[in-house]
C-alpha cells in the first residue's frame, strides 16, 4: 500500500459509494479514518486502496460491475478487517493460536466419547464435525477409510479451521479396522443409523467409565452392513418428519 497516493477523477465518487455501503454494513468510515487505533491497520488499507488505486489499477465501471458493487465488495471487506481488529483489541474474540499461547499447557477435560467417521465423502461435512467436536470436548474423532483427514487435506481445513489441529484425531483403512481397535480397547460402539433394531438413543444408558464410541454413516449409504455387526449396539435420532 506504501505512502499517500494521489486522487484522481474517480477518487471522490469512489470515496462517497463505499462510505455509503461501510454504514450499511455498521461500519462508521468517519472512524476509521480517524481513529488512532486503526492506524497502520489493514483495514484502513483496503480502504485507501479502493478509493486512491494505483495508477492503472482501479477496475473501470460497467453494466456488469457497477461502482457501487465494487464498493460493495471493498466495504465487505474492510468490515471483516475491521471487525477482527477491534476484537484483538477488546479480547472478546481470540484466535487459538492466542489462546493456546495464553493457557500454556493447561490441560482440556474431554468427554469420554470419540466419534468413529465411516466413509465419509464431503470435507465440508467432516470439517463441520470437526468444529462440532472442539465445542463439545469429545475425546477424539476416528477417520475412516477415505474420509478426510488431517493433517494434508486443505479442503478439510478451509471448514474446521483450528479444531483439525484441537480435536485429537487418528485414521484407520477401514472402519471395521477402527472398531475393533476401539472394542479392545475396552470401548463401547454403538453405529448410529436407522434400523429395525435400533433403539432410540434416549432409551440406551451410555457408559461413562471407558467411555464409547458412535459410528456415523457414509452421507449416502450409511453405516456399512459388516461395521453395524461389529458394533456393539445400533441406536437412532428418532425422525418424525
Amino acid at each position: 500500500v506504501g505512502g499517500l497516493r494521489e486522487a484522481d477523477e474517480e477518487s471522490a465518487s469512489r470515496e462517497v459509494v463505499i462510505d455509503t455501503a461501510l454504514r450499511s454494513l455498521g461500519v462508521d468510515p468517519d472512524v476509521l479514518l480517524s481513529d488512532p487505533r486503526f492506524d497502520g491497520t489493514a483495514a484502513r488499507k483496503t480502504w485507501m486502496s479502493f478509493v486512491f488505486p494505483r495508477a492503472g489499477k482501479a477496475p473501470p465501471a460497467s453494466r456488469l460491475h457497477p461502482i457501487a458493487t465494487q464498493a460493495l465488495r471493498a466495504a465487505q471487506q474492510v468490515m471483516m478487517l475491521w471487525r477482527q481488529h477491534l476484537a484483538d483489541l477488546d479480547h472478546h474474540v481470540r484466535s487459538c493460536d492466542k489462546m493456546r499461547a495464553e493457557q500454556g499447557e493447561k490441560v482440556v477435560e474431554r468427554h469420554p466419547l470419540s466419534l468413529v467417521l465411516d466413509n465419509l465423502r464431503s470435507c465440508y461435512n467432516v470439517g463441520s464435525i470437526f468444529r462440532t467436536a472442539e465445542t463439545a470436548g469429545l475425546r477424539e474423532i476416528v477417520t475412516c477409510g477415505i474420509t478426510p483427514h488431517p493433517p494434508d487435506n486443505v479442503k478439510l481445513y478451509k471448514t474446521a479451521f483450528s479444531a483439525a489441529d484441537l480435536v485429537p484425531t487418528r485414521h484407520f483403512a477401514s472402519t471395521l479396522e477402527a472398531v475393533n481397535a476401539l472394542k479392545s480397547e475396552g470401548v463401547r460402539v454403538y453405529a448410529m443409523e436407522t434400523a429395525a433394531s435400533a433403539r432410540s438413543y434416549t432409551d440406551v444408558a451410555f457408559p461413562k467409565d471407558l467411555g464409547c464410541a458412535l459410528v456415523l454413516g457414509n452421507e449416502v449409504s450409511g453405516v456399512s452392513p459388516d461395521v453395524i455387526s461389529a458394533c456393539d449396539e445400533v441406536v437412532e435420532i428418532p425422525c418424525y418428519g
